[in-house]
């Protein structure tokens, strides 16, 4: 593996381009804009975005019939999913390239065949990891307590707080500060992003930064 800032090394013969910038479409159009310059016409170009719709994007690519998304769960080498989008206007052949493709590298591909916000794995998880953090920002109970909760309950072996710690509260906070109702301090909502932002602040991101919720 070769790591460099350079777009045009980056994207000299290159076959597949995985973007995966934080949920953040202000930063992801300029990305898209200025890697367009540099690309060769066989590149395809994919979004790993948990939430974002490649349609959102793909003007911007230069090239959006070979555009599409290609969302990776957390922790691949166990839960090897690899969720495989088109948008309306991507060829039908890049998507069946990028199912090979998770195929060849021992992904198991998950066909959503039509543009949903959150694919299948998100449109689940998203709303249920919501209720983990309404319930805390409501100070109904603290993340140790509702964690447990759903450990005991379930048999599940992580409660929305462990999960949130994986995923980055980063993460967690750019899908919460997109719904309007963030705006508002005094919604759930707002409280939420605000309880994210002091942890944020602190350098308190998730598993990567040593501590989120739990110390690692």
């Amino acid at each position: 593996m070769t790591l460099t800032t350079s777009y045009e090394e980056a994207a000299e013969d290159a076959d597949l381009v995985i973007e995966a910038i934080a949920e953040d479409p202000a930063q992801k159009i300029p990305f898209y804009e200025e890697l367009a310059k540099y690309l060769p016409e066989k590149t395809i170009v994919v979004t790993n975005s948990s939430t974002l719709l490649p349609s959102q994007f793909a003007e911007h690519t230069g090239r959006p019939e070979k555009y599409l998304a290609f969302h990776f769960a957390n922790n691949i080498w166990a839960q090897n999913t690899a969720e495989v989008m088109p948008h309306p206007g991507t060829d039908p052949q890049y998507f069946d390239a990028i199912v090979q493709f998770a195929e060849d590298i021992n992904m198991v591909p998950i066909k959503v065949l039509k543009e949903q916000p959150g694919y299948v794995l998100n449109s689940l998880l998203v709303p249920f990891l919501s209720a983990g953090q309404a319930l805390w920002a409501e100070e109904v109970a603290d993340p140790e307590t509702i964690d447990l909760t759903w450990r005991l309950a379930t048999g599940s072996p992580n409660g929305p707080f462990q999960i949130l710690d994986i995923v980055g509260l980063t993460t967690a906070y750019n899908i919460v500060i997109m719904d309007p109702r963030s705006k508002d301090p005094d919604t759930t909502q707002g409280k939420i992003a605000a309880k994210l932002k002091a942890k944020i602040d602190a350098g308190e991101t998730g598993i990567n930064a040593g501590k989120g919720f739990y110390e690692y």
